[in-house]
């Protein structure tokens, strides 16, 4: 299984700030790095979309989206919770777009990254 890269848009909950998951969005899309993006993880989570299983199973998943205490319930909800060994969350609501851009821009994907807030 490869490293997946998620990114969760946050359509419908809105609880994360526009400018950042925009430039976060935005900074993907120009590195050319492969990634899933979804509307939301809320929504999906609710439809116990089959998607998070797949997700769940990754030898590696980076998670932008929000807390990721919330991150891992959605998961957990949806009947498949998350390795706590194979993820590694990037919090779009207490880190700057700057912060997650360049935690995204090096190391190994599977290694823990500051959460720059209660997880």
């Amino acid at each position: 299984m490869a490293t997946r890269l998620l990114y969760c848009h946050c359509a419908f909950a809105q609880a994360v700030p526009r400018p950042v998951k925009q430039d976060v969005l935005r900074a993907l899309t120009d590195s050319g790095a492969d990634f899933d993006a979804v509307a939301d993880l809320c929504e999906m989570s609710a439809r116990k979309d089959p998607a998070l299983a797949e997700f769940a199973r990754a030898e590696h998943l980076t998670c932008v989206a929000c807390y990721p205490r919330a991150v891992r319930w959605l998961f957990s909800a949806a009947g498949a919770p998350l390795d706590e060994a194979r993820v590694r969350f990037l919090n779009m609501r207490a880190q700057t777009a700057e912060e997650i851009v360049a935690a995204l821009g090096g190391g190994d994907p599977g290694a823990p990254v500051p959460q720059g807030s209660a997880g």
